[in-house]
């Protein structure tokens, strides 16, 4: 057994899952492990408990209990490649690449993909997971800088290299990158463009590994007073709607808060269609409701999804922007409502800069 050891995140390190992080330092451990050391209080990061799913970042400080060193360890390629990717998920996630080069891999990643694993994943059914597929020849797994949630679909970045992920990392830090995320929302708000600044902390009793996570809206007013809240900004642009019924928006996060964008809509009284966590499952919408459902042809999948985003390239300092097609649930609500992709600017907020 080793001694108790204090260790540092590095900057090369660069953001990371607690249990990742930890698994490639300690390739013997297994996730079981991490989660008992977590759950016993034995693994505490800068002296206090914390979660598998808990996020360590460079300049931390992590305390790591006696491991076991006996017994065979496996090479920390082999146990990062993981178990074996059926060939149908290796393909899936293959056509999501909207584009790459040596540095940057781009996903439009479909609806109902996870970003990362969780409680009730399998090993690999998640973008991280399938990694392993998208190396195309390079020796190492490219890497999440940023996550979308479960359900949203759109634009997503992966970097093919330490150096490549720890910049994209600050970008997103410092909010040099511009992320547009087209929703339908129930009703149409008013006025049709503005910015919605209502702090945000996480309810309580909630699951511990972010299942049934849900925020709760707070006026900016009473952030600084609200135990755990956090400043929050988006801008939204109606772009288009079906008479009251329901409307096209554009989103930006000027922050990059958990539930964000559905948090914020649900608030001002117009829910992101087919969210059910905010937007009440059971409630339809028929022109003079509130509910999420909008009825009809609709799908009751969530209609959130990341169309574009721009970031300065970290090697070759060019602006480069994404976009992203529409998953399919989506292009039929465009058909239904007949709205169509091409008829509104690519960022509505351009004049407002």
């Amino acid at each position: 057994m080793s001694g108790v050891q204090m260790l540092t995140v590095t900057e090369a390190e660069g953001e990371a899952r607690l249990d990742r992080w930890l698994k490639k330092k300690f390739p013997q451990l297994t996730q079981g492990a991490v989660e008992k050391m977590c759950r016993t209080g034995q693994l505490r990061v800068d002296g206090a408990r914390a979660k598998a799913a808990t996020r360590v970042a460079p300049g931390m400080e992590v305390r790591v209990p006696p491991l076991p060193t006996s017994g065979p360890v496996a090479p920390v390629a082999l146990r990062e490649s993981g178990p074996r990717i059926p060939e149908a998920d290796a393909e899936m996630i293959q056509r999501a690449v909207l584009w790459k080069d040596e540095h940057i891999i781009a996903l439009n990643k479909p609806a109902g993909l996870p970003s990362q694993g969780g409680s009730g994943q399998s090993d690999h059914r998640h973008v991280d997971g399938l990694t392993p597929a998208l190396m195309f020849g390079y020796k190492d797994r490219p890497k999440l800088v940023h996550r979308l949630d479960k359900d949203t679909s759109g634009v997503l970045l992966l970097a093919r290299t330490d150096r490549v992920a720890r910049a994209l990392s600050e970008a997103f830090r410092d909010r040099t990158t511009r992320k547009i995320y087209w929703a339908v929302v129930a009703g149409v708000p008013n006025p049709r463009m503005g910015t919605i600044r209502y702090g945000l902390v996480k309810a309580p009793g909630r699951g511990g590994h972010g299942e049934g996570e849900k925020m709760i809206c707070i006026h900016p007013s009473k952030v600084n007073d609200t135990e755990g809240a956090k400043r929050a900004t988006t801008d939204y642009a109606v772009l288009d709607a079906l008479g009251t019924r329901a409307s096209w928006v554009a989103l930006v996060p000027i922050t990059g808060r958990t539930h964000q964008l559905r948090a914020h809509m649900a608030e001002l009284g117009h829910p992101i269609a087919g969210d059910g966590k905010y937007g009440g499952s059971s409630q339809e919408n028929m022109g003079d409701g509130w509910g999420a459902q909008i009825g009809g042809d609709i799908s009751r999948k969530l209609h959130l999804h990341a169309r574009s985003i721009s970031f300065d390239h970290p090697i070759t300092k060019k602006r480069i922007t994404l976009t992203a097609p529409l998953p399919e649930h989506m292009k039929r609500t465009w058909k239904t409502m007949g709205w169509f992709e091409n008829d509104v600017p690519e960022d509505p907020f351009a004049d407002e800069q």
